[in-house]
């Protein structure tokens, strides 16, 4: 549908040449202008015509203006439409699986190209028309992040509980040949794709190279709620180290082949199989660090190396910290090496185990307050408690179950603060005056 605009910005070309709010913008040479992608991308030209619609009446408006310099237009949301919702039924989906009485956000399923190449976001092409496929190839939308989990036709519609995941796969190839560059995910699940399977999957992603940069590997999320879901089997130590085994196998003949890793298995399979996490340079440039490839090692090497910078002055304090499970053994290893260098500094670690999630939820993004007063109330050893900056939503301030940090801190009878999610924030706070003016603000 036409863009509406909602605001002019000051002194803009589209300022200058008597656009309004409430005009619509129906197409520029002659392209109709869907959201704001297309209108990015056709804005972007030093010369245009642009239809603007006012007052029901169509005028056509010859536009000059430096090339890439914004037009001016914004509109209701980012996108200029509403977010495409997901399609599918994945065996495997979180969404379907997470406790009742949330925010309703949480339980939107995007599955949005314009998304995947704004912010990351993965899609899994299904809903995705062949129409806009070639607009995708047409603006050079890329990198683009993809939801593969298999390329078997018959499995990945058995999968995701859609028949069109298997025709879409065939974008892969368009893609492709259209060069745009395509991250994408694989979502294990036990004895379901895994095994020759995965083999078979990665060896169709690889041979799209160069235009497949990278594919992550993590397991699929299983909670407690999975009431007439399809049952899934969570990944011990054992078959946790089989499948690792495969994803290993590739990544070093990658290395080999193409200089790089390309496959890239996600923390938790280390963590799960109680294998040490590879050295950074097995991450690249750490291409999926969004989807937990990386984020252990990438924390680590960052965390030490501020830690071991000079320092005028570190002041005596304790602090306590919270964090989920499966981070909790390389938070404590820190908040020891933080003692050794300084140590009056003391940092009590709080493994939070998800109770309100159930199941095999074990990651510090998904740790709600309830979970952490339940676990934490009279064992503080400090009056400041340190929650990191992931396990908070709605700009930093609230978690999961609708509790905000203010909240939590007054349940606890503390000071209850945000910290960067990095290991060079983190240290940062454990040794800085951030987390000091907390402290002093509780005592007084």
């Amino acid at each position: 549908m036409p863009l509406q605009v909602q605001q002019i910005a000051e002194g803009s070309t589209a300022q200058r040449l008597g656009l309004r709010v409430g005009s619509t913008l129906v197409s520029i040479d002659g392209n109709p202008l869907h959201d704001a992608l297309d209108y990015q991308f056709y804005t972007a030209a030093e010369h245009f015509v642009l239809t603007v619609c006012e007052d029901g009446v169509q005028r056509q408006v010859e536009v000059t203006k430096p090339e890439y310099e914004p037009f001016g237009c914004d509109f209701k949301t980012y996108l200029g439409d509403e977010k495409h919702s997901c399609d599918n039924h994945c065996m495997f989906c979180f969404i379907d699986q997470l406790p009742p009485g949330m925010r309703a956000p949480l339980y939107f399923k995007d599955d949005d190209e314009r998304l995947s190449f704004l912010y990351g976001n993965y899609i899994t092409m299904t809903n995705l028309s062949d129409e806009e496929v070639e607009r995708i190839v047409k603006m050079h939308i890329s990198p683009i992040f993809i939801s593969v989990h298999t390329t078997n036709p018959a499995l990945r519609v058995r999968m995701m509980a859609n028949k069109r995941a298997a025709e879409t796969l065939r974008y892969l190839d368009v893609f492709a040949k259209g060069g745009i560059e395509m991250n994408c995910q694989i979502v294990l699940c036990r004895g379901i794709n895994d095994g020759n399977e995965l083999r078979r999957t990665l060896d169709d992603l690889l041979a799209l190279r160069p235009q497949v940069g990278s594919i992550a590997v993590v397991p699929a999320g299983v909670t407690a709620y999975r009431d007439k879901l399809f049952k899934l089997e969570a990944y011990d130590a054992e078959t946790a180290a089989e499948a690792l085994a495969i994803m290993e196998e590739y990544s070093h003949r990658c290395r080999k082949t193409y200089g790089r890793s390309i496959v890239y298995p996600s923390d938790e399979w280390y963590l799960t199989a109680g294998r040490p996490i590879p050295p950074a340079d097995f991450y690249d440039e750490f291409a999926q660090l969004e989807d937990g490839v990386g984020m252990w090692r990438r924390y680590h090497d960052t965390f030490l190396e501020e830690l071991a910078r000079p320092r005028r002055l570190v002041i005596p304090r304790k602090l306590d910290v919270v964090t989920g499970t499966l981070a909790a053994p390389l938070i404590a290893q820190m908040a020891q090496a933080v003692g050794r260098r300084y140590p009056g500094v003391r940092v009590f670690v709080h493994p939070i185990e998800n109770r309100f999630f159930g199941g095999n939820v074990s990651v510090a993004g998904l740790v709600t307050a309830t979970d952490i007063i339940d676990q934490c109330k009279g064992r503080l050893h400090s009056r400041v408690l340190a929650v990191p900056q992931v396990m908070l939503q709605d700009e930093g301030d609230r978690f999961l179950d609708d509790i905000t940090l203010p909240q939590l801190g007054e349940a606890l009878g503390c000071q209850a603060v945000s910290i960067p999610t990095d290991g060079a924030g983190c240290c940062r706070a454990y040794l800085g005056t951030r987390v000091l003016k907390a402290a002093r603000a509780a005592q007084t």
